[in-house]
């Protein structure tokens, strides 16, 4: 999808503040507001933006322990595949599920209360599925940059 200079600047403010009124997105970009709503629907219905949302603080609301999940397979054949994929989608704890090439099979963002929580986690979840067969946990410190925004404005989108 080809992207103009209004659909960038639309794109750009939404990633920033998405909760902007259809009028202030349409005066800042320099188009009518009925213009502006047909433009966002578009790229809504193409699949550019994929939804809205709230961005929370992990501590306040009891999930301040993150931790980055190594996982490798102990079959890697598309069945063993698509069934860990399918059982990791209900874990509540995992935030996101990156499929790898290279060392390990899977990279998982796990957001839990504490240790214990974690240990629980892949006490009675992880490990339960089948074909799990090695875990490599990293515990995150802090977190030295944190962005969901994507960079539209450079020439390397299609």
């Amino acid at each position: 999808m080809k992207f103009d200079d209004i659909d960038k600047k639309i794109l750009d403010t939404l990633q920033s503040n998405a909760r902007i009124t259809n009028a202030q997105l349409a005066q800042d970009a320099g188009i009518s507001p009925p213009g502006m709503l047909e433009r966002v629907r578009r790229l809504e219905n193409s699949g550019v933006i994929k939804k809205y949302v709230a961005l929370l603080n992990p501590e306040k609301v009891g999930r301040g322990t993150l931790a980055m999940v190594s996982i490798s397979l102990d079959v890697h054949q598309i069945p063993q595949i698509e069934k860990f994929t399918e059982e990791i989608n209900k874990v509540e704890e995992v935030l996101e599920c990156y499929h790898l090439a290279g060392g390990d099979d899977f990279l998982l963002k796990v957001a839990v209360n504490d240790i214990s929580d974690y240990e629980n986690f892949m006490l009675t979840k992880l490990t339960k599925i089948p074909g799990v067969s090695k875990v490599k946990t990293s515990f995150i410190l802090s977190t030295v940059k944190f962005d969901t925004k994507l960079n539209i404005n450079s020439n390397n989108h299609k």
